[in-house]
């Protein structure tokens, strides 16, 4: 029975199997297991899934390192994952949280999401409100050169930037 919740959390990243598989360990081999799959994790090809996931343990330092080293990967939509993880960790990782929301905010433009223009609007003042606690951008655009990018890649998209309190 381990052996088939461990393979299908391996496939899906299922926060319900792995809770079934630790439980079904000792109690000192569930600390190493649960380790071990949070390593796993961390390295997972689809980055909403594995974000959802080490929100809900809750791993937010895990989550956040991976938003962070991962951030161009942040572009899979799966949009209620990163909203809830960025207002869940801006407190302590303001960066995370910016880049979740930025990601947002390019699906909504990128894809030609114009009913979330509002979401993105908000999102976009989010991450404003973040610039002033996030001391190093290290390799990501910093939140100028974010909205240069922004209005220069879709500048067009006027029904958003009516929306944007600049």
């Amino acid at each position: 029975m381990t052996a088939h919740l461990r393979r299908a959390f391996a496939q899906t990243l299922s926060a319900p199997c792995f809770r079934k598989y630790l439980k079904l360990l000792p109690d000192f081999g569930g600390i190493e297991a649960e380790e071990a799959a949070l390593d796993f994790a961390e390295a997972y090809p689809h980055l909403g899934a594995a974000i959802s996931l080490l929100m809900n343990r809750p791993s937010f330092g895990r989550a956040t390192r991976i938003a962070v080293a991962r951030a161009e990967e942040l572009n899979e939509d799966p949009y209620h994952t990163f909203m809830s993880a960025a207002d869940a960790v801006e407190a302590e990782h303001p960066l995370a949280a910016t880049l979740m929301r930025r990601a947002m905010v390019l699906d909504t433009q990128t894809g030609g999401k114009s009913t979330r223009y509002c979401h993105a609007a908000r999102h976009l003042a989010e991450c404003r409100s973040c610039d002033a606690a996030i001391t190093d951008y290290g390799v990501h655009l910093s939140h100028a050169q974010f909205l240069e990018m922004l209005r220069t890649e879709h500048g067009r998209e006027h029904g958003f930037w009516c929306l944007v309190d600049l």
